[in-house]
């Protein structure tokens, strides 16, 4: 129970950030964000109508078809985030924050207001699909159509539907073409930073090491570095001598170590390649381990 109300704060302090970030950075410097949030804050723009409202109007008919359909415990989880997030935004419209807004002389931003808000917006966004959660619009169509058609790549329909608000976006602030550069570089660093927060803890490289000494390189990483090996039977195609083939997989920061430890044994060959995900204990090195395994 505790866990449970601990995860939904963390949803609730997340949608808050956000929905300041909005207030801050996105609405004072006249572009769009991307998704159905970008298209919220047009509408904003030309009619009034808070992006607060908007945001409830297009998320509950979708949460409720993730609720019957897809995955019970992914929709509530993005409800909370989605009240939240408008809730926070139709309070704050009443709230004077233009003394901490950024905001030029001119209106506008050209690089801080959208680089910072597509910063926090992929932070936000990388920790809350880690959670299983979501901010709403795209990512709850997405879940809908990869429930019916798994093989199916959403990364097209995002894009299109964020090239169809960087163009708009060029109309509804005065036919001028920096809304739109805002609109792609806010998208552009948001995606960059919530794919670095999904997988960067996770990353890792794969050594395939070809040696004579399997047992005692072996035993150095073990006691070094806290990974463990798998050692495979090899054959060499070209002189047909027996090989040893280690296969290990360590932490990034740990390639120096690990090319230190290849350096004590000569005629040792590695090969080495970038590991995008890891599931499981990975990042917990072993503190003690006496067998390969």
């Amino acid at each position: 129970m505790l866990k449970r109300l601990i995860k939904y704060l963390s949803f609730i302090c997340l949608a808050a950030l956000s929905a300041l970030s909005y207030q801050l950075f996105i609405f004072p410097n006249s572009f769009a964000p991307a998704g159905f949030n970008g298209i919220a804050t047009m509408i904003q723009h030309l009619f009034g109508i808070n992006v607060g409202y908007l945001s409830l109007i297009f998320n509950i008919p979708l949460i409720i078809a993730v609720f019957i359909l897809v995955d019970r415990d992914f929709a509530v989880n993005t409800l909370i985030y989605i009240l939240t997030f408008s809730g926070v935004l139709i309070v704050l419209e009443r709230v004077d924050l233009s003394a901490i807004m950024y905001q030029t002389d001119t209106g506008t931003s050209t690089i801080i207001g959208p680089l910072v808000a597509g910063i926090l917006g992929g932070v936000i966004l990388g920790i809350a699909f880690g959670m299983n959660c979501c901010s709403g619009g795209t990512e709850l169509v997405a879940a809908l159509i990869h429930k019916y058609k798994p093989s199916y790549d959403f990364v097209w329909v995002t894009f299109a539907l964020n090239s169809v608000v960087a163009i708009l976006s060029f109309f509804v602030f005065g036919f001028n073409f920096e809304p739109v550069i805002l609109c792609v570089l806010y998208c552009y660093s948001m995606s960059v930073v919530s794919d670095k927060m999904l997988k960067g803890a996770k990353e890792a490289l794969r050594f395939e090491i070809i040696t004579d000494h399997p047992e005692e390189i072996a035993k150095e990483v073990i006691e070094q570095l806290g990974h463990s090996a798998t050692l495979i039977n090899a054959e060499g195609c070209y002189t047909h001598n027996h090989k040893n083939m280690l296969i290990c997989v360590v932490n990034k920061h740990q390639l120096v170590q690990l090319k230190q430890i290849l350096a004590k044994y000569p005629g040792t060959f590695a090969n080495v390649s970038n590991v995008s995900y890891t599931i499981g204990q990975f990042r917990y090195p072993r503190e003690t381990s006496s067998t390969l395994e």
